[in-house]
């Protein structure tokens, strides 16, 4: 939905087609669970990616999906001061799932609904660096340029989520 909206509003900007579309679902996804709703998420990513059509020009090289992701950060981050958002609904879709390392198969083997609560439950220093890490597939040090923080921080804010899921779904499964 969202690549159709931005597609449509881009009209002949094929050179930032070509670069920002196949990272529009890692924009929509980042959005998604940043805000924890799929219309507010929507609003987000496309606001980001006029954004990002926006200061284009300014893109220096590199790789334009922490770039991008930036952007979807920033405007998330935006979004939320304008919009003095307290409470926001858990996710309803389902956890995209991987079978590459540990981590990932304990995901993978959990109930969707308790890995979304237990997403859901982190704070949201840490919800953004699982997401970006162990759904986005992106490096400590991209995580560490979209985020504004040392790696270091990433680190330990990745160490803390995934021992704070792996708590609250044992806690949930009963073991």
């Amino acid at each position: 939905m969202v690549g159709r909206l931005v597609l449509h509003t881009l009209g002949n900007h094929s050179v930032f087609e070509q670069a920002v579309l196949p990272h529009l679902d890692a924009a929509y996804n980042l959005a998604r669970w940043l805000t924890r709703n799929d219309h507010d998420a929507e609003d987000v990513a496309q606001e980001a990616c006029l954004r990002a059509m926006k200061f284009f020009d300014g893109f220096h090289g590199g790789s334009i999906r922490p770039w991008l992701l930036t952007i979807v950060r920033n405007t998330y981050l935006t979004w939320l001061h304008k919009n003095k958002v307290k409470e926001m609904a858990p996710l309803e879709d389902e956890v995209k799932s991987h079978d590459a390392n540990p981590e990932e198969q304990l995901l993978g083997r959990v109930d969707g609904q308790a890995l979304r609560r237990a997403l859901d439950a982190l704070p949201a220093d840490y919800r953004e660096v699982i997401v970006l890490r162990e759904l986005e597939e992106l490096s400590y040090k991209e995580i560490a340029e979209i985020a504004g923080i040392p790696i270091g921080t990433v680190m330990s804010r990745l160490a803390r989520a995934r021992r704070r899921l792996q708590e609250s779904v044992l806690q949930g499964s009963g073991k």
